[in-house]
């Protein structure tokens, strides 16, 4: 599996950003996607996940409200829009993999991409 992020920037307090993930080598709606983020100095972190073929979503408290991920399995790709960006929002994030599988969750993601890095500030 091959995971392609792109899509981060420089964007001013109060912006959006909208995030892509290009996955490739296997069937994409077979897998949960997350987004995943590591700020200067912290561990990497959970931001959202969307299940395998979609229909189920879930979210770090911190972006709930600002945060939507979607999915388009016709182009396999997932999709982070960031609205009302904040300057703890900068971290460079990482869209990462894992088989489908119960109970849904921000755990035990294995393929991992290269990552984008998003800057918020004035």
């Amino acid at each position: 599996v091959q995971l392609q992020a792109s899509g981060g920037g420089l964007v001013q307090p109060g912006g959006s950003l909208r995030l892509s993930c290009k996955f490739s080598g296997l069937t994409f709606r077979q897998y949960d996607m997350g987004w995943f983020r590591q700020a200067p100095g912290e561990e990497r972190a959970f931001v959202a996940a969307i299940r395998g073929g979609g229909g189920g979503t879930l979210y770090t408290d911190s972006v709930k409200g600002r945060f939507t991920i979607s999915r388009d399995n016709a182009k396999d790709t997932v999709y982070l829009q960031m609205n009302s960006l904040k300057p703890e929002d900068t971290a460079i994030y990482f869209c990462a993999a894992r088989w489908r599988r119960v109970p849904f969750s921000s755990l035990d993601y294995y393929y991992w991409g290269q990552g984008t890095l998003v800057t918020v500030s004035s």
